[in-house]
């Protein structure tokens, strides 16, 4: 009867490693997208917290602004509690006759203008957001092949950052026309709200606008790219929540006061 060769144990795991492991190129193609890969069982999801890379910084900064945004809409809803609270009180007059003061303020036709305007302009960073984040212009610029990422986001970033500046200026057009009608901040507890509300609000775009130049100097500054995305994301987010918050209040103003 012929002898049966069996192959040594430690040989067949061996081989078996090699198979699981070998796509072409002798390793393991990548598991982690959002990382590039393990890279030889270096995960970045293994690593202890502050330490796992580029998507960690990127949440934390996320999470920041996330944050920074709730503070803010508390303030919006205390403003608004007191909008509502001031439209339904009144008071006796010298005749006992119960008496509200509050006259609605007529919206200028401009701000049906800045609301689309304001709506193009969120359309156009999500735009300039997402080109930071395509998959393959990401792969070349890291590489060091070229800036596609810039070249792509660039003129949507552009395009907001102009489309801000406008919706600033309807705004003051707005508050010149009221003013031709002799309405100001004063004149009446509705005129007081609506120069509030659209005066805070243009306070905080003014400050979208200039993170939105930074992330539009950082694209020709900075040479990490995951700073720049960084920087594009965060003023993204918070230019949506803006847009988002500016719905609200132009709803608020135009159908219940």
């Amino acid at each position: 009867m012929p002898a049966t060769i069996t192959p040594n144990k430690t040989e067949q795991e061996r081989k078996r490693r090699v198979e699981d492991h070998d796509n072409g190129s002798g390793r393991r193609p990548p598991t982690d997208k959002r990382t590039g890969g393990g890279g030889d069982n270096d995960n970045w999801n293994d690593r202890p917290n502050g330490r796992r890379g580029p998507y960690e910084r990127l949440h934390r900064y996320r999470m920041g602004i996330f944050f920074a945004l709730a503070s803010d809409l508390m303030f919006f809803v205390a403003i608004v509690s007191t909008f509502f609270v001031n439209q339904s009180t009144g008071h006796f007059d010298a005749y006992n006759r119960y008496v509200n003061e509050w006259l609605p303020t007529t919206i200028p036709p401009i701000l049906w203008l800045n609301t689309a305007v304001l709506l193009l302009s969120s359309a156009s960073i999500e735009f300039a957001r997402r080109n930071m984040f395509r998959e393959t212009d990401v792969m070349d610029e890291w590489l060091g092949l070229g800036k596609p990422i810039t070249r792509r986001a660039l003129p949507w970033l552009a395009a907001t950052i102009a489309l801000g500046a406008l919706f600033l200026t309807g705004q003051w057009i707005a508050w010149r026309q009221l003013a031709l009608q002799h309405i100001f901040f004063k004149t009446n507890q509705s005129s007081h709200f609506f120069f509030l509300i659209t005066g805070v609000h243009a306070i905080h775009l003014f400050f979208g606008i200039a993170a939105l130049i930074t992330a539009f100097t950082g694209l020709y500054v900075s040479r990490q790219l995951e700073t720049r995305q960084i920087l594009v994301d965060g003023a993204a987010w918070y230019w949506h929540a803006m847009g988002i918050l500016w719905l609200f209040l132009f709803t608020l103003l135009v159908f219940f006061q």
